[in-house]
This record gives structure tokens, C-alpha cells and sequence, in this order.
């Protein structure tokens, strides 16, 4: 069994930038397709960031693509989620999760972590 924390979230004001950290137990942590979705109050969890284990392709969200960045470390089971020109809109509560294949859809991700806040000021 996968356990994923989250890990990075702040207050920060718009423009600003964080980078989000998912750190992962288990052994076979580089063969794991990764991804990073948020819940905004009121709002359903939506996807934002994938990256997948064999190759490392990315997966972006249309309103993230440009600004956020999604990588991962094998060495250290981490994925990263680095976000620059943050927007109010930005603010939710971050998570990331596990697919065993490549997808962009929640219902396929399971071992979700505790989620980490993000709040953009304007």
C-alpha cells in the first residue's frame, strides 16, 4: 500500500510562487504514474498536473499548463508540483494521488494523500 504527503502549501499573494512536494512510500515508487489535483471550497476535486512513471510525460490542466510544473524525483519518491503566477483562483487544497495507468481522470487514482493547503491573496 502507497502513502503519499503533501507537503509546500502557504498563503501567498497573487503572482506569487510555491512548489507543492508529494512524498511517497513504497518500492517501486519510479514505475508509479503520479498526479495532482485540487478541491476548492464549494468546488469538486479537478485535475491539474500528471506525470507517469515509465517516462516521465506531463499532463496539465488548460488553465495550469503555462504556469505550473509538475516533475518528479526517484531518488528521493517525491513528486513536485512547482506553481509561478499564482491567482486567486489558484486557491484550494491540494493533493496528489496514485494511477496505475496513465490518466487525467480522478476515479482511476487511488492512495490519495491528506491534501496541503494553498491560499492566493489578491
Amino acid at each position: 500500500q502507497v502513502q503519499l504527503a503533501e507537503s509546500g502549501g502557504d498563503l501567498v499573494q497573487a503572482g506569487g510562487s510555491l512548489r507543492l512536494s508529494c512524498a511517497a512510500s513504497g518500492r517501486a515508487f519510479s514505475s508509479y504514474n503520479m498526479g495532482w489535483f485540487r478541491q476548492a471550497p464549494g468546488k469538486e476535486r479537478e485535475f491539474v498536473a500528471a506525470i507517469s512513471g515509465i517516462h516521465g510525460s506531463t499532463y496539465y490542466a488548460d488553465g495550469v499548463k503555462d504556469r505550473f510544473t509538475v516533475s518528479r524525483d526517484n531518488a528521493k519518491k517525491t513528486v513536485y508540483l512547482q506553481m509561478t503566477s499564482l491567482k486567486p483562483e489558484d486557491t484550494a487544497v491540494y493533493y496528489c494521488a496514485v494511477s496505475n495507468f496513465q490518466s487525467l481522470r480522478e476515479v482511476h487514482y487511488h492512495s490519495w494523500g491528506q491534501g496541503t493547503q494553498v491560499t492566493v491573496s489578491s
